[in-house]
Order: C-alpha cells, then sequence, then structure tokens
C-alpha cells in the first residue's frame, strides 16, 4: 500500500528551518548583548549613533541631534570638546582654591568673580596682553587639528620638541615628562579619565555661575552654608 508521506517531510524540513532560524536568532541575541555590554553607552538599552563606534575617548554614543555625523565637524568638536574641559578643570581648580585658602587663613584673595578687580603684580592691561599671547599659542592646535603633529612646534618662537607624536590634542613630549602615557593602555585610560574629569569640570563650573547669581557666594562659601543648615 502506497502512502504519500510528502507532507510529513516537508512538515518535518519547515519544522528542522524554523529550529535551526531560532537558533541563530538566539545566537544572535547573545552576541549582541555582549556587544552591547563589552561598550557602555549614554542610556542603557539605548542604541548608540551609528556614526560613533566607541573609538574616541569618552564616547559613549551620544549624539541625539547628529551633530557629529560628518567627519570633519567631529573631528573639530573633539577637540573643542577637550579644549574647553581642559579650561574648565583649570576654572573650577581657580574657583576653588583662592576662596578656601582665604577661608581657612593660609591667604588673603579674592573670590574668583572680583578677580579682575584685583591689583596683582602687574598692571591689568599688561596681563590681559600676556594671557593673550598664551591664548594665542594654545588655539593654534586647534585651529589646525587637520596638521597632526602641528602641536609639538612652538607658534611663537618655532621651537620644535622633536616629538613624533601625532595624536592632536595629546602632544606628549615636554607635556609628560614622566611618561605616562606611554604604555598605550595606560594612555587609553588616562584619556578617558581626562575626559570625564573635564566634562563634569563644564557642569560643575556652569553650576559655580548659578550660585554666585542666586546667592552671591563662592563655591567654597556655598557648601559652608550649606553644612551650617544641616545636609
Amino acid at each position: 500500500m502506497w502512502v504519500d508521506r510528502g507532507g510529513d517531510i516537508g512538515a518535518h524540513r519547515r519544522l528542522k528551518a524554523r529550529a535551526t532560524t531560532t537558533r541563530a536568532s538566539r545566537r544572535s541575541v547573545v552576541v549582541s548583548a555582549e556587544a552591547g555590554a563589552e561598550r557602555p553607552v549614554w542610556y542603557p538599552g539605548k542604541a548608540p549613533a551609528p556614526h560613533l563606534d566607541g573609538s574616541l575617548p569618552g564616547d559613549f554614543g551620544f549624539d541625539p541631534l547628529s551633530l557629529s555625523a560628518d567627519p570633519e565637524m567631529r573631528k573639530w568638536m573633539v577637540q573643542a570638546e577637550l579644549q574647553h574641559a581642559r579650561w574648565a578643570m583649570l576654572g573650577v581648580a581657580g574657583a576653588v582654591a583662592p576662596e578656601l585658602l582665604t577661608k581657612i587663613g593660609v591667604a588673603d584673595l579674592p573670590n574668583w568673580v572680583d578677580a579682575g578687580t584685583y591689583q596683582y603684580w602687574r598692571r591689568r592691561p599688561a596681563l590681559l596682553h600676556s594671557n593673550g599671547d598664551v591664548q594665542l599659542g594654545r588655539s593654534s592646535p586647534l585651529a589646525r587639528h587637520e596638521e597632526p603633529g602641528s602641536m609639538n612646534t612652538d607658534p611663537l618662537f618655532g621651537y620644535n620638541s622633536n616629538d613624533t607624536n601625532t595624536d592632536v590634542g595629546y602632544p606628549g613630549g615636554l607635556f609628560d615628562k614622566l611618561g605616562y602615557a606611554k604604555d598605550p593602555a595606560k594612555a587609553k585610560e588616562l584619556k578617558l579619565k581626562e575626559i570625564k574629569n573635564g566634562r563634569l569640570a563644564m557642569v560643575a563650573f556652569l553650576g559655580i555661575c548659578a550660585q554666585y547669581v542666586q546667592t552671591g557666594q563662592g563655591p567654597v562659601e556655598n557648601l559652608f552654608s550649606h553644612i551650617a543648615q544641616g545636609l
């Protein structure tokens, strides 16, 4: 007696194909989850911006407006953020340190807001001119970010550090006398720490400005007032 098992064979093949597809899908999910675990993103479960591959220091895939989608603009923005981050760290230290030293009686220095009216060892126009020269020198690498290695040359006197590093924004040489960044893994770690602290400093300085507008006090005085009122 002849029995047509074509339907059974076809069903078996479909079930086998479905099981294979399911296993492949599960493997894909596992691989995706592992890849996501390897790269931290700014919001858990949120896919990073497609043009940010995680290779930049502090890249957590945050660019909801796609401001850095253009590669050339991204180069500029990376250097601009790095410059602002470094100045913000200096700014926060410059706002906190004088006030703290005055508070504990070590020195008698003006609040950061009044620093412009303070009588320094040189007249203010001369200091302003000197500061302008420094700013010109510091802005040169930012303006020439398309020329790797340009940061190794002094723009004012032409001195060349003879450093072969071409990593824009991280000149090394005279700026790494202790050799902290000679190890690539250590250098990567330090870059991440710097940009994280720099971003925090930018937010902190914004808070310092907002606090002064609201209370008329510096960051240290604000902290002591807050502690006195009870945490």
